[in-house]
């Protein structure tokens, strides 16, 4: 980002907010930082149909997938208990 934007017209008070804006240094890892490819196993599990659902909800709620919010319960249980 080298080149300054200039604005013009913009109300008084989106003004004063990009005169006393402060740009930051890009802090995130580039997107293949992003990806962590894991070493997974592929397992047949049954489950109580009440937890499913739960977790199910859940991940709706939060825009993941389910599968990845057990993985995830997994891996925190296996951390903790190692």
């Amino acid at each position: 980002m080298n080149n300054k934007t200039i604005y013009e017209n913009a109300p008084k008070e989106i003004a004063d907010a990009i005169e006393q804006s402060e740009i930051i240094a890009d802090f995130l890892p580039s997107p293949d930082q992003l990806v962590i490819k894991e070493d997974t196993v592929k397992v047949t599990l049954n489950l109580n149909r009440n937890s499913v659902q739960f977790i199910k909800e859940k991940a709706r709620e939060n825009g993941v997938a389910y599968q990845t919010m057990i993985r995830r319960i997994v891996d925190l249980y296996a951390d903790h208990y190692r």
